[in-house]
């Protein structure tokens, strides 16, 4: 098992992917916030689903998945139907305007991963995207909220 130095270099490498982060929201539509490509990402990778769903993956709060619905559904870019189990609840469902957004999104994010990352290997991206769905895999998509204060690692662990 890796030591303590090398988690805390971890610690700071995935601080840095905050810069990522920034860059692919930068190349959102002015009429497509980050939070709202979210929820329509997901949308996109998970299909029809509840705001209740959508707000235990997310970690966030029905109000602000309420909001974020209400932007999309505006935009034509979801819809809300009635939940043939509970008819008060609704399901979500992307549009064909909300596929052809994400679709664009989609080119947009891997144009400037392309651009970005135009001089590593094949093999450097394969091991990158490998790495990065291990470590998906091992935190799982449904997150929980973190302990604000997590223990510190001890030595040698």
């Amino acid at each position: 098992m890796a030591g303590q130095a090398q988690f805390e270099e971890l610690v700071r490498q995935l601080g840095a992917i905050g810069a990522v982060k920034r860059d692919l929201r930068r190349i959102l539509p002015p009429d497509c916030p980050a939070g709202a490509a979210g929820v329509l990402s997901l949308l996109g990778r998970r299909g029809d689903m509840r705001m209740s769903g959508l707000a235990e993956l997310l970690s966030l709060d029905m109000s602000v998945i309420s909001r974020h619905v209400a932007h999309l559904a505006a935009h034509g870019w979801i819809e809300r139907l009635p939940d043939p189990a509970d008819k008060r609840s609704r399901i979500l469902r992307l549009t064909p305007a909300g596929t052809n957004l994400l679709d664009e999104l989609y080119r947009r994010a891997t144009r400037l991963l392309a651009e970005r990352l135009g001089d590593w290997s094949d093999d450097e991206i394969g091991r990158l995207i490998r790495l990065l769905k291990r470590l998906h895999a091992d935190f799982g998509e449904c997150r929980t909220a973190p302990d604000r204060h997590p223990a510190p690692l001890k030595p040698g662990a």
